[in-house]
């Protein structure tokens, strides 16, 4: 969560419109703000994704490599996320903050996608118990403008989703070692089924039994508390989390958690569309160049 300095005055204006129902911004307590998806931005990644959400700026890669399985899950691929939260992005990043955030921000995104509801892993394997692809998912914070969690979520969804890997085809063995060859035929690429992966919703605590979505740094600063949820795009929640030094009702908390459900479902209908939007522009541009 932000941690800017705001006067008594300031918050009780920010409670005190939440109260009302309108917030600073004009925006009810449900409501997002305005959401940019770019996608295929890093020629050097197999899938990318830039994410906007008014002030908050998140730029996804998507590199894969070929690994050793897990001995638990011979026969499962692997995501591995890694945030960097770099000074630059905010001031409140510099020293161990940014460290903090960073290391809550992948572990939360591990828990989520750790369900066997969100990815099909096993789409990974290409021998199994010796090799599966190693999908390393990069998250670099370019600017702070809060809510980065669930501004994150939806990057590394989209990046995901835009995600293409070469085909790897067996030729052969030597000396009890295999031998691949990759595809460079450009259309001849896996592609991953995110239709079920999940985001994250979070929920401010603002009061004892009021809660805003999407926060912004100011709202942040006046909230003690935030749960963030985990949704797949059936309402499937995958994992729940608080952060911060306060507490929650059991009611306001049970309403938050229902409310992200919901609020989840229609946040993911209205991503896809834009990514299947952005992907035919895509399209679009490469048949007119070749």
């Amino acid at each position: 969560m932000t941690n800017i300095n705001l006067s008594d005055a300031e918050k009780r204006y920010i409670v005190d419109g939440v109260k009302l129902g309108i917030r600073v911004d004009g925006r009810e307590s449900l409501d997002y703000r305005q959401l940019e998806i770019e996608t295929g931005l890093v020629d050097t990644a197999n899938g990318s994704a830039r994410i906007r959400l008014d002030r908050t700026d998140v730029l996804v890669t998507v590199k894969m490599e070929m690994e050793p399985p897990v001995p638990e899950e011979p026969r499962n691929g692997l995501l591995r996320f890694f945030v960097n939260c770099s000074a630059n992005a905010a001031p409140e990043f510099e020293g161990r903050g940014g460290e903090d955030l960073a290391t809550s921000l992948s572990s939360m995104l591990e828990r989520v996608y750790s369900s066997p509801r969100t990815l099909d892993t096993s789409k990974l394997c290409v021998v199994p118990g010796k090799y599966v692809k190693v999908l390393y998912v990069d998250i670099e914070i370019l600017e702070c403008g809060g809510n980065l969690f669930d501004t994150s979520s939806l990057g590394v969804k989209a990046a995901l989703f835009a995600t293409k890997m070469p085909k790897i085809y067996i030729t052969g063995e030597d000396g009890g070692e295999l031998e691949f060859s990759v595809s460079d035929n450009p259309t001849d690429v896996d592609r991953l089924d995110v239709s079920n992966a999940p985001i994250l919703i979070t929920h401010l605590r603002i009061t004892e039994n009021l809660t805003v979505v999407d926060p912004t740094p100011e709202e942040e600063c006046c909230g003690p508390v935030c749960v963030v949820v985990g949704v797949t795009p059936n309402g499937f929640i995958t994992a729940t989390q608080q952060f911060g030094g306060g507490t929650f009702t059991p009611q306001t908390l049970a309403t938050a958690i229902k409310s992200a459900k919901d609020l989840g479902q229609k946040i993911h209908y209205h991503l896809r569309s834009k990514l299947i939007q952005e992907e035919n522009n895509v399209d679009r541009q490469i048949k007119g160049f070749l």
